[in-house]
């Protein structure tokens, strides 16, 4: 009997040492503060602006056996403390917005021309806004913001180590671009365009 008894503890603690639980979390909170920190350097500071509505994305609950096993063996979190926005590549992103934006887009947001979209996005909402032989460049420049847009959400969460977090940074900078939206200024939401 002592003889079983030896290797089965020897088992079970090799079995339970193994039982290690690794939480990954999205961030929403710093994803919120880096997400403002860069549109607000896209498009500057705006005083009205109103955060969007904090959720809290870590109250994991766990099973009665994950429970009993955490008494035993402590868990492992693997948290992220930061979102980190500070890459070369997200630089280069936000200083060729930035520029754009300046010099380009802002005029035609004014004007109630370009809206934000609901993910992320901008679009030409009203032509008729746009004087005829300045629609082209428009077009090029929404396309190439969109495109810097796009490219933006996956390099964030390629930089931070969680490429599957991309649809989660673009839905929390979707917000904070309508959040820093200056008043007059146009976007989307579920039942269609809102001026701010």
């Amino acid at each position: 009997m002592r003889r079983l008894l030896v290797p089965f503890l020897a088992l079970t603690l090799l079995v339970l040492s193994a039982c290690v639980t690794i939480n990954v979390y999205f961030p929403a909170a710093e994803a919120r503060e880096a997400a403002k920190e860069f549109v607000d350097e896209v498009i500057g500071e705006n005083g009205d602006s109103q955060p969007p509505a904090a959720r809290d994305d870590r109250g994991a609950m766990r099973s009665p056996g994950e429970a009993i096993l955490s008494f035993f063996i402590g868990s492992a979190h693997a948290q992220t403390a930061d979102i980190n926005i500070r890459t070369p590549a997200i630089q280069a992103i936000q200083s060729r917005m930035a520029e754009r934006f300046r010099t380009h887009l802002q005029p035609h947001f004014d004007s109630g021309a370009l809206g934000f979209t609901r993910d992320g996005l901008i679009v030409v909402r009203d032509a008729s806004k746009v004087p005829l032989n300045a629609r082209v460049a428009l077009n090029q420049h929404v396309a190439d913001d969109n495109r810097d847009r796009n490219a933006v959400y996956r390099e964030i969460a390629v930089a931070n180590g969680h490429p599957e977090w991309e649809g989660q940074i673009r839905e929390i900078f979707a917000s904070q671009w309508i959040a820093s939206a200056r008043s007059g200024w146009w976007y989307q939401d579920n039942g269609g365009w809102r001026q701010k």
